[in-house]
C-alpha cells in the first residue's frame, strides 16, 4: 500500500524514500453518507419514518455556528427532517432544559445534539444528561458508553462520532486490527477513552497514553497503529513512527504561518511531513478525521430512528 516518494544518494548507496498513502477522509465520509441516505430512503418508503435531527445552538460563536450549518446541510442531503434551535448567550439553564424537554417529547426527532461548549453559567453535564438515551445522538450518555464497554452485551444505540469515524477509517482502509498493537494518545471522554474501547472490540491490544505517561516516544515506536488525540500541535515526532505503521491524526491545531494569507495554518498532533516518510497509511489534517465526524453523526441518527420502530442498528466497523 506504499508508494515511492523519491530517492537520494548516500555515499555509494541509493536509498529509496517511501511515502505513506493518504487516508482520504472526505472520500470515506462520502461513502458513509451515501449509505446513510440509502438507509433513510428505506425508512421513509418502507416505514413512513423520516429520520429527525435537532441541534441546539447557544450563543453566536462563529465556529459553532459554522459547524451547525454544515450538519444541517449534510442532514438535508440525506433526506432528514432537521430542526435548529438558536438561543441567546444569556439564556437561562432552565430555558435550555425546557428546549431539550420539548425535543425529547417530539416523535419526529430521533437525535438531539446540544452544540458545545455552553456558556459558563450553564451546567453542561446537567443539560447533556437531560437528553433521553434514545435520542443521545452524540453517544456520550452513561448508558451508551457503558454498553460500549461491555463485552457481549447489547450494542450502544449511538457511539461517539469522532472515535467511530477513526475506526471506520481504519476498517475501510483495509487495516487489520486483529492483534495489532495500537497506541492511543489522549484519554478524553470525547475521543481517547471511547476509541480505545472500540479498538478493543476489534481485538487490538490497546495502550492509552496521557500527560502522565513516561517515555511516550518509546510506546509510540512500538505501535502498529497510532491514534493521536492529545491536542498539541505536532507533538508526535515523525521519527517516533515505526516503519510501516498506520497513523490516525485526530488533532487540529492552528500554528502561526506568515506565508499563509490567513496568517496561520492547520496542523495535527503528528509531525506530518516526517511521519509520512515512515508510515504506510496516514490521515492528513485537514481532510482526514474531520469529515468523518458529521458522517458518523448522520449514521447515529439513522440508528436512533431505526431503534424507535424496533429495527436493529446498522452494523459498524467497531462492533460486530
Amino acid at each position: 500500500r506504499r508508494v515511492h516518494g523519491g530517492s537520494w544518494t548516500e555515499g555509494s548507496r541509493t536509498r529509496v524514500c517511501l511515502m505513506a498513502q493518504l487516508i482520504d477522509g472526505k472520500a470515506i465520509a462520502g461513502e458513509v453518507r451515501k449509505e446513510v441516505a440509502d438507509a433513510a430512503a428505506y425508512l421513509i418508503s418502507q416505514h413512513g419514518v423520516t429520520p429527525g435531527l435537532a441541534v441546539i445552538l447557544v450563543g453566536d460563536r462563529t465556529d459553532s455556528a459554522t459547524y451547525v450549518r454544515m450538519k444541517k446541510k449534510a442532514a438535508a442531503e440525506c433526506g432528514f427532517h432537521s430542526v435548529d434551535i438558536c438561543l441567546p448567550e444569556d439564556v437561562s439553564e432552565s430555558q435550555l432544559l425546557e428546549a431539550v424537554e420539548t425535543l425529547n417529547a417530539d416523535d419526529k426527532i430521533h437525535g438531539i445534539l446540544v452544540q458545545l461548549p455552553l456558556p459558563s453559567h450553564i451546567n453542561e453535564a446537567r443539560v447533556l444528561q437531560s437528553i433521553f438515551v434514545s435520542k443521545d445522538v452524540d453517544g456520550f450518555s452513561a448508558v451508551n458508553i457503558g454498553n460500549l464497554a461491555l463485552k457481549g452485551g447489547p450494542p450502544p444505540l449511538a457511539m461517539p462520532c469522532t472515535p467511530a469515524g477513526c475506526v471506520e477509517l481504519l476498517t475501510r482502509s483495509g487495516v487489520n486490527l486483529n492483534g495489532a498493537n495500537v497506541v492511543v494518545l489522549g484519554r478524553s471522554n470525547i475521543v481517547g477513552m471511547p476509541v480505545a474501547l472500540m479498538l478493543i472490540h476489534e481485538n487490538a491490544t490497546v495502550t492509552v497514553c496521557h500527560s502522565r505517561t513516561k517515555q511516550i516516544d518509546e510506546k509510540v515506536r512500538q505501535a502498529d497503529v497510532v491514534v493521536a488525540a492529545i491536542g498539541k500541535a505536532e507533538f508526535v515526532k515523525g521519527e517516533w513512527i515505526k516503519e510501516g505503521a498506520v497513523v490516525i491524526d485526530v488533532g487540529i491545531n492552528s500554528v502561526a504561518d506568515p506565508g499563509d494569507k490567513r496568517g496561520y495554518r492547520l496542523v495535527g498532533d503528528v509531525e506530518f511531513e516526517t511521519a509520512k516518510t515512515r508510515a504506510s497509511l496516514i490521515t492528513p489534517v485537514p481532510g482526514g478525521v474531520g469529515p468523518m465526524t458529521i458522517a458518523m453523526l448522520l449514521k447515529n441518527t439513522i440508528n436512533l430512528a431505526r431503534h424507535s420502530i424496533g429495527l436493529p442498528v446498522l452494523p459498524s466497523g467497531s462492533r460486530k
